[in-house]
């Protein structure tokens, strides 16, 4: 399935389930049941604006834009991550409320049938999402599986809380849950934002992504003389790479070019969507550039 149309998918799935709590919340009087249709909703607008994220990022590059459109995912992600926050504060929000001012729930039978459904629907739509993100290496869509699997926890977790003050008469549960979960929903949002936001500074690939680059670049050392210059970035699904190559003067253009075109081909072997750009130097030029004269003077 073509990732719009997933994406597609997971704004059907928590339209249903959204307007399914907010009724069942009216009903019931639950915090916690409330505190889940608000956190729906926010999963919603992140299912709304990975959509449309998707749908741009997969623009090819123009003349306005000509290193492609990627980096929309990685805005998209950060949007969502920052909406979770602002879900979390108020599930909190209204928690103290309830905590201060206590409340029987109403119904709360319905309220858990609702929660397990709502949990089911998102959970097969959050592993179908993130199957398409992995195959996509979509930040966007990763975001939005996040999104949904943190709501089954949520659900399920409302479900157990309004079961307990059922069969206890604590009322009280009611709201510690609203407050543990949207702790929890804020922690994990931390780690998303660890990954969406980066990029949006054009920070590196990790230690092990560009440790595997420069192993792959190394298994041709026999062929050139050094690489310096080596740099890496993320954009959306992409990762830039570009370093400059010094080659044996000798060599003829077509060598060098069929040279930098097999280790681009082996680096594209592990990381299928890199933009590699190759900077070839004879090694007379860089015997002579300044950099080396720094050099010879020091020695």
């Amino acid at each position: 399935m073509e990732p719009s149309r997933v994406a597609f998918l997971s704004v059907l799935s928590n339209t249903f389930v959204v307007l399914l709590k907010i009724i069942v919340a009216m009903i019931t009087g639950s915090v916690a049941v409330l505190s889940e249709a608000i956190h729906t909703s926010i999963d919603l607008m992140a299912s709304l604006i990975a959509f449309f994220s998707v749908r741009i990022s997969g623009i090819p590059a123009d003349r306005v834009h000509p290193y492609g459109h990627g980096k929309v995912e990685n805005i998209s992600g950060t949007v969502e991550t920052l909406l979770i926050y602002v879900a979390g504060i108020w599930i909190i929000y209204e928690s103290v409320k309830k905590l201060i001012h206590p409340e029987p729930t109403q119904l709360p039978t319905l309220g858990i049938v609702v929660m397990l459904v709502g949990a089911t629907i998102n959970f097969l739509v959050s592993r179908l999402i993130n199957k398409t993100a992995d195959r996509t290496h979509s930040v966007a869509m990763k975001s939005n599986a996040f999104h949904l699997l943190t709501d089954v926890y949520t659900s399920l977790g409302v479900a157990i809380s309004l079961l307990l003050a059922a069969l206890t008469g604590w009322t009280i549960l009611d709201p510690i849950i609203g407050i543990v979960l949207a702790s929890y929903i804020m922690f994990e949002a931390t780690k998303l934002l660890q990954v969406s936001f980066p990029p949006l500074m054009d920070a590196r690939l990790s230690a092990k992504e560009e440790t595997e680059i420069m192993d792959i670049i190394e298994s041709y050392h026999n062929e050139y003389i050094e690489v310096h210059n080596f740099r890496t970035r993320r954009s959306g699904p992409e990762e830039y790479i570009e370093f400059h190559l010094v080659v044996p003067s000798h060599l003829e253009i077509d060598a060098v070019e069929e040279l930098t075109d097999r280790i681009e081909g082996s680096i594209q072997g592990k990381i299928p969507r890199a933009q590699i750009l190759i900077h070839a130097e004879p090694e007379y030029e860089r015997k002579n550039s300044p950099e080396s004269s720094e050099s010879n003077k020091e020695k």
